[in-house]
């Protein structure tokens, strides 16, 4: 099969390989521009153009996919079909209209459930003990398109979204792999999303990492799991932000929630259920990260001091 390829980093390189390994012609590739990475601000190439520039694939790399150059470039190609992964952009109608098979995108959910830019950590987030990934026809909405196959998966109890994002790119990658070849023999029929079940991941923003401490400790748990290693969870003492990149449920009190209940050797804070978190790795801000124990170490905090009482 002619293929088109769209994605950008490391998650989608998995599906990439997968397509080239099954023997396709990726005709090429399409992901976001270089972007400036790290302190020095080096222009760096996102692991999808490496990869095509090792095997000779053609990479493009527009600003807009709504320019008429593009779009009859893309009619040049001809592909059989586009396959998405994390690309980044929103394809036009007049690209959806290429490909003779359509276009395919391969989301990191159980569609209807969680469509938008973050599906894995919000799963995580939102407490889902099962979730999955969706190859969908592409349509002019937001994850809105025919389904074609799923593929599901438990989340572990302290899976964190670093862990289940490795995992739900192998998974993506065998996945879009199955569904081209049925695709590709006329073998699937695509099925219509349940509008009535739709739920959205938005994008995440670095706030939206504050921990509430009114909330039940399971779900306080959760957030630094699905917000691990980016944006991480964080709550503030004295204004300053302690990031918290692994917690555990820990036991009843009577407290009220937000309030540090335990503070030799371990780092305990109420939460709104009348259960407890104990924050087991943390990071304050300008510090490198370490257990809580050695933070309190070096770092006094009283019983009894609310946290995010100056956020």
């Amino acid at each position: 099969m002619r293929i088109v390829f769209m994605g950008t980093p490391d998650y989608a390189l998995k599906t990439l390989k997968a397509l080239h390994s099954a023997g396709h012609e990726i005709a090429a590739v399409f992901c976001q521009p270089d972007k400036p990475v790290g302190r020095k601000q080096i222009l760096t190439p996102p692991p999808v153009k490496v990869y095509a520039n090792e095997k000779d694939i053609p990479v493009f790399q527009p600003t807009t996919l709504k320019s008429e150059e593009i779009q009859n470039t893309i009619k040049e190609i001809n592909p059989d079909v586009i396959a998405v992964v994390a690309y980044g952009k929103i394809l036009p109608q007049e690209i959806l209209d290429i490909p003779r098979l359509g276009c395919v995108n391969g989301h990191g959910s159980l569609l209807p459930k969680l469509r938008g830019a973050s599906p894995i950590q919000w799963a995580i987030v939102t407490g889902e003990k099962v979730t999955g990934v969706t190859t969908m026809f592409m349509d002019k909405g937001m994850d809105t398109g025919d389904i074609l196959e799923t593929m599901e998966t438990e989340i572990a109890e302290n899976e964190t979204a670093e862990e289940l994002f490795e995992r739900m790119g192998d998974i993506t990658a065998s996945l879009m792999v199955s569904t081209l070849q049925k695709l590709e023999a006329g073998e699937i029929t695509p099925k219509k999303q349940d509008e009535s079940k739709a739920t959205y991941a938005p994008i995440i923003k670095k706030e939206m990492a504050l921990i509430n401490f009114n909330e039940t400790a399971k779900q306080i748990c959760d957030k630094i799991r699905g917000f691990y290693s980016w944006p991480c969870a964080y709550f503030t003492i004295d204004n300053k932000r302690v990031k918290v990149l692994s917690a555990k449920l820990s036991g009843k009190t009577d407290k009220a929630p937000g309030i540090v209940i335990e503070n030799d050797k371990k780092l305990i804070i109420s939460a709104g259920d009348g259960l407890s978190v104990e924050m087991l790795t943390v990071q304050m801000e300008g510090k490198k990260a370490m257990s809580a124990e050695m933070m309190l170490n070096g770092n006094s905090i009283a019983l009894g001091t609310v946290v995010n009482c100056n956020a």
